[in-house]
């Protein structure tokens, strides 16, 4: 193992050595400084495996990542009501279990978007049926989550750099169907583990051998989930850009979107060996390549520049990494110290969401130190508004 911090508590640490010792995985796993246990395969982790991957090691949320782009606003030229401009996000990207109305995305240009889309899914859940059998509605459900938020740790949020220059950076993945894709091959690698009669550790470190029928049918699901969280982000972007044109004078957006997952799986070649790897909360940081590194709602985020390390698979962290859980943060935390840990942030001050807290994650500028030689910082924000579900 690689790891790439001195802040890894036990139970991340013993899944890491679970993961190591498969006989899939070569030549080692990486851990980065955001590193925290997950379930089955640790939050914070590039797992390089031959000839099979492992799709807990890949999650439910397919393709989450990131989506942040420049523009050429500066501060001042904000609204003078950040509630404002954050209602009118909120009312135009649905977010939490919200989603777009059937009768209203159904034939619309919002359908047309997702349309590639659609015989590939057709081929997929022909074949596992039992995926549709997951999802109440399914046909309507997935256009009419395109271009939705979600909730957790998903997020909008509006930016200052140094110049005091306005982003628009935000973060979601391949919503209800990624998740129904990811839980459905799951346990089906489950199943299939048992009927090999191959003891694991961990349950959910069961893996698909290449060659397999379940190991092709997984990688053509998962590129799918992943191509749907492009999109999703691609047309949440769009949405708020429209929305930030009707509170600020006119502008442009200035250089190439920055579009990352950090929970998937690539064929990629490393050290001469062709691999499957597998970022399970990190990002690629090949040499020169952009990446985002946000910190939490209340805290710093990092454009970053990729310096294609070999020990990390080019590799970085995908942000802060959670210090506590969800449960804990709210025993520890009110809504009370919610308000005072945003202080000056437009954004969500309730109980709902008190388990995001700024301090149930840990010091993204202590997760920064420790990947100085995995990546050098481009760009620091600080967000002004911050959406959540």
């Amino acid at each position: 193992m690689h790891i790439y911090t001195d802040d890894i508590d036990h139970a991340a640490l013993q899944q890491l050595l679970n993961i190591a010792n498969l006989p899939i995985v070569h030549p080692h796993v990486a851990a980065m400084p955001d590193v925290h246990a997950g379930i089955g395969a640790t939050v914070g982790s590039v797992i390089p495996t031959q000839s099979a991957i492992i799709p807990a090691a890949v999650g439910v949320d397919i393709g989450c990542g990131m989506n942040a782009v420049r523009t050429t606003l500066t501060a001042s030229q904000l609204p003078d009501s950040l509630a404002r401009l954050r209602s009118a996000i909120e009312a135009t990207v649905p977010v939490g279990f919200e989603q777009h109305a059937w009768d209203k995305v159904r034939g619309s240009a919002h359908a047309r978007v997702g349309r590639p889309l659609n015989d590939r899914l057709d081929v997929i859940v022909g074949k596992h049926g039992g995926i549709m059998k997951m999802q109440t509605k399914f046909a309507q459900t997935w256009i009419c989550q395109l271009g939705t938020l979600g909730g957790g740790n998903h997020f909008i949020e509006i930016c200052l750099d140094e110049e005091q220059r306005v982003w628009i950076m935000l973060h979601s993945g391949s919503r209800g169907i990624g998740n129904v894709i990811g839980r459905y091959f799951i346990a089906a690698a489950r199943k299939d583990m048992q009927r090999h009669q191959i003891h694991l550790p961990d349950k959910d470190l069961s893996y698909f051998s290449e060659g397999s029928t379940l190991f092709d049918d997984y990688i053509e699901a998962v590129e799918w989930a992943q191509d749907y969280a492009l999109i999703n982000r691609r047309e949440m972007m769009r949405r708020v850009v429209d929305v930030l044109a009707q509170h600020t004078p006119p502008f442009k957006l200035d250089g190439e979107a920055i579009n990352c997952h950090h929970n998937y799986v690539a064929r990629e070649s490393h050290g001469g060996e062709r691999l499957y790897v597998t970022r399970k909360g990190a990002i690629s940081a090949r040499e020169g390549e952009l990446g985002i590194i946000p910190g939490s709602m209340g805290a710093k985020s990092y454009i970053v520049r990729g310096k294609g390390n070999p020990d990390s698979f080019c590799s970085c962290s995908h942000g802060a990494g959670r210090h506590m859980s969800r449960s804990e943060a709210k025993r520890k935390f009110d809504r009370f110290d919610l308000a005072a840990q945003t202080e000056g942030i437009e954004c969500r001050k309730d109980g709902g969401v008190v388990d995001e807290i700024p301090a149930a994650y840990k010091d993204i500028d202590e997760v920064m130190a420790h990947q100085t030689d995995l990546v050098e910082v481009v760009h620091t924000l600080r967000q002004v508004v911050c959406i959540k579900g």
